[in-house]
């Protein structure tokens, strides 16, 4: 009897018996986690060797999560196939896919339709790693850049360094504003208020002035008086700038710049004033208490 016969007698290579069943779910399982383990390795350098951008980050990252599951998925079911008593679980499981589909789809809606967006957002393309996107979060406006996407997430990382995680589908339905794209510029505006005894000329010549001279400022549009409120009148600097994260550099460096400037020109910044008036009303009852019924005042 040779080695091929001991071992089937053993049972080691008989997938019907216990140990041949246990031996080859190690097998398919080693198989399936190296088949991953390669794939994600191979995704991982064609990144690194990609100096030109040749490849959507997102998009390779995205297809290559989705594929390691699909392998998991295959080895599971060529397993199932493969040893006899769950060869029955594998033919049902393809039989009866759609009635799976149904029951899956609706015990998690979520997760597929996060799944569903996920492609979506790889197919049309709003947005790509590294772009800054403004987002609607329960917190209110976040902004931030995109870190990852995932078969279920988009993670945002925000300037204070913060993580935020939305879902696919939340990203795929509301109205997300990309502030880099294909150009980046942005145009930077800065409310200045004045009192309204100060000189508008003046003060709009300081706030040219101010901006012509910002290494960081482009292109001036313009410095019109935009609103007359209740305690000044306010001046709004448009002017163009690198990107969003230049434009609030920019508009606090002006803010700072232009305060000291209005200070030392004497123009007013304005403030809202509250003016109390008492009346002395026990004066006027007492004057009036004097007044009988019939009678004139004179």
């Amino acid at each position: 009897m040779n080695n091929s016969e001991q071992v089937k007698k053993i049972g080691f290579a008989d997938p019907s018996t216990l140990l041949g069943a246990i031996l080859f779910a190690v097998v398919f399982a080693f198989l399936a986690w190296l088949l991953g383990y390669v794939l994600r390795v191979t995704v991982e350098r064609l990144l690194v060797r990609d100096k030109h951008d040749h490849f959507d980050r997102m998009a390779v990252k995205f297809l290559a999560k989705l594929l390691r599951y699909c392998v998991y998925i295959f080895a599971f079911v060529a397993y199932a196939h493969f040893v006899p008593p769950l060869s029955s679980l594998g033919t049902a499981s393809l039989t009866s896919i759609s009635v799976i589909t149904v029951i899956v789809g609706l015990a998690a809606q979520n997760t597929l339709g996060n799944l569903v967006a996920g492609i979506s957002l790889l197919l049309y393309r709003p947005f790509k790693l590294g772009d800054r996107l403004q987002v609607i979060a329960p917190t209110g406006i976040e902004t931030g850049f995109v870190e990852n996407l995932t078969l279920g997430y988009t993670l945002l990382r925000t300037d204070d360094n913060r993580r935020v995680v939305v879902p696919n589908s939340l990203m795929a339905s509301q109205t997300t504003i990309n502030l880099t794209g294909n150009d980046p510029r942005v145009v930077c505006s800065v409310a200045i208020g004045i009192s309204y005894d100060s000189d508008i000329d003046k003060a709009r010549g300081i706030l040219l002035g101010l901006a012509g001279k910002h290494p960081k400022a482009g292109q001036v549009c313009a410095c019109p008086v935009t609103q007359l409120g209740a305690s000044g009148v306010v001046l709004t600097l448009d002017l163009w700038c690198a990107d969003a994260l230049t434009a609030i550099t920019l508009r606090c460096d002006l803010l700072e710049q232009a305060v000291k400037r209005f200070a030392q020109e004497g123009i007013g910044i304005p403030f809202a004033q509250t003016k109390i008036v008492v009346e002395d009303e026990r004066h006027s009852i007492g004057k009036y208490e004097n007044v009988r019924p019939g009678e004139q005042k004179l």
